[in-house]
């Protein structure tokens, strides 16, 4: 067996199921599930409408770079989300089956065997933890970059050590953050693309809540558009990941994107041909009309934006939390309540039957501290009257310290 295997850590939902053994919450309670990041609002039908009209595709082979049309409406929202020329939907886009293969499959592609040096991939920490086992089944190393309340959760490039970047191959950022909800500016892309031309390293910008904003007016700066606005009218050394699985309610359609440099994803669409990953038709005609509309995405926006007003002043009164710049987590401070972040979750399910993420669960020790210990990860995927309910229990667990 590959001996790296052996690195890998327990899924953060495994350490919460070890977490939660032995208790037994109120029978009287209904249980509120907030602790995975899994959309539950109604899958537009539309997009089952045209998969069931293309089941008749089954009885085909598809291809990995997906159809034409596929391609083409992937382009097309890419150039309309932000602002950028269409890029080439024959070699600046691939569709993916989800982005978490994707971002699991690059790292395979890129690291590549150094004889004197072990390959390094940084990532934000806390982080979504493929990019852990990717960089570990990659045989590199992961060097985590801790985002901090006192830097208001951003990336400091300063912080990575010139030896590591130096070792560099590939680099994960994730815009808006899982679990912050921190957007990065054109500053921060401005800063780690000087470091990706002058280390030659890879950037997998993962873009998956991209769609999740407050402000119809001002949606997130991506990593395609802050590529153009500084003259990187090429992408070079850029992949963008995004999914249909948030935007479009989606999550078991499978369907995402890699976009970006043409010559990186020329090399990772032969890996991809190896991997045996092509997306069905099926799925393809769907995700093609759910990427052309963007009615139900601003319907999507309207929901969350209503439980992010309604639900954070609530829970704000009693952990150090506040709406993120983008996503659908509240990332909140549990200290002020005298317990660790995992207690709380343990009281809180005990107690009241509600189900949150322990930050530690999310986290890596790096540079002394466990940057998410403390805090917890609150998905407000239920719907409102369930997150209302929640905060309430929520209210009354704090209270009850």
């Amino acid at each position: 067996m590959n001996p790296n295997l052996d690195r890998l850590q327990s899924y953060p939902f495994e350490k919460l199921r070890t977490l939660y053994a032995g208790i037994t919450p109120p029978a009287g309670l209904n249980e509120i599930r907030l602790h995975i990041g899994e959309p539950q609002h109604p899958t537009p039908q539309f997009i089952k409408d045209v998969l069931i009209a293309n089941l008749g595709g089954l009885a085909n082979y598809p291809t990995t770079n997906g159809s034409a049309d596929l391609r083409r409406a992937i382009a097309d929202w890419l150039a309309q989300r932000y602002g950028v020329p269409p890029l080439d939907a024959d070699t600046q886009v691939l569709p993916v089956n989800g982005s978490r293969e994707a971002l699991f499959a690059i790292a395979q592609a890129v690291v590549a065997p150094r004889r004197h040096a072990q390959p390094v991939v940084v990532m934000p920490n806390p982080f979504y933890q493929i990019y852990e086992g990717a960089a570990l089944l990659a045989g590199a190393r992961p060097f985590f970059l801790n985002a901090l309340p006192a830097d208001d959760f951003c990336s400091d490039w300063q912080r990575v050590p010139e030896e590591v970047w130096q070792d560099c191959q590939l680099i994960y950022v994730c815009s808006p953050g899982n679990p912050t909800g921190k957007v990065m500016s054109l500053d921060d892309w401005r800063g780690l693309f000087a470091l990706a031309d002058r280390h030659d390293f890879v950037i997998a910008a993962d873009e998956c809540y991209s769609e999740i904003y407050f402000d119809e007016a001002h949606p997130p700066l991506g990593s395609l558009a802050a590529a153009r606005q500084l003259g990187r009218d090429d992408y070079r050394r850029l992949v963008v990941f995004n999914s249909l699985s948030k935007r479009s309610n989606v999550p078991g359609l499978r369907s995402g994107l890699v976009a970006g440099d043409a010559a990186l994803l020329q090399k990772f669409w032969l890996y991809r041909t190896y991997q045996g990953c092509a997306m069905s038709p099926p799925s393809q005609a769907a995700s093609a009309v759910a990427w052309r509309d963007e009615t139900h995405v601003r319907d999507n926006r309207r929901r969350y934006a209503e439980k992010f007003a309604r639900v954070t002043p609530l829970i704000a009164r009693h952990l150090r939390t506040a709406v993120p710049d983008a996503g659908f987590y509240l990332w909140a401070d549990v200290s002020p309540n005298g317990l660790s972040d995992t207690e709380f979750t343990r009281r809180l399910f005990a107690q009241y039957n509600v189900t949150v993420l322990p930050g530690s669960f999310l986290a890596r020790d790096a540079a002394g501290i466990n940057p998410g210990r403390n805090f917890v990860r609150i998905a407000l995927v239920a719907p409102l009257e369930e997150c209302l309910v929640a905060a309430e229990r929520i209210a009354a667990c704090c209270a009850s310290l």
